[in-house]
């Protein structure tokens, strides 16, 4: 996969390591140098889709969107399983991972955001999918 200047920046964030576009974290994951962390809900990777080979740690859960008790030894389980890997996280719209990723950096991680999470923002029909995200730019993923 060739990268362009912009799908390889990362750029600089508040509180975690950076945002990174979709195509980085795959070129990342692929080459071994990241591990990549979906925090979505279960019910979001089953009825959603999901990419192959992520590792599911949920930020909150369904129903209610509660947080998860278990985030933090669940996220520096994969850390420790990584060893000395780029952690790049993924949700649905690129907002939830921006929290997860702070959260990393609380617990002395360094974890990357990916820019535009899963689906992409919503558009003018209130439809998601269509403005950026991960199917839209053809990356990899799958239904349960």
């Amino acid at each position: 996969m060739t990268l362009t200047a912009e799908q390889q920046a990362i750029h600089p964030a508040n509180g975690y390591a950076g945002d990174i576009a979709p195509q980085l974290a795959w070129h990342w994951v692929q080459t071994g140098e990241a591990v990549m962390v979906d925090v979505r809900t279960d019910a979001e990777r089953a009825w959603v889709g999901m990419v192959p080979g992520a590792i599911p740690v949920a930020l909150k859960q369904w129903p209610g969107m509660a947080m998860n008790p278990d985030f933090d030894a669940q996220l520096q389980a994969v850390a420790a399983q990584a060893a000395g890997k780029k952690i790049v996280l993924l949700c649905r719209s690129g907002v939830r991972s921006v929290a997860a990723a702070q959260r990393a950096t609380q617990l002395g991680l360094a974890a990357f955001n990916i820019l535009e999470g899963f689906e992409g923002g919503v558009n003018d029909h209130g439809h998601r999918g269509q403005l950026g995200g991960w199917r839209l730019h053809g990356l990899p993923w799958q239904q349960g």
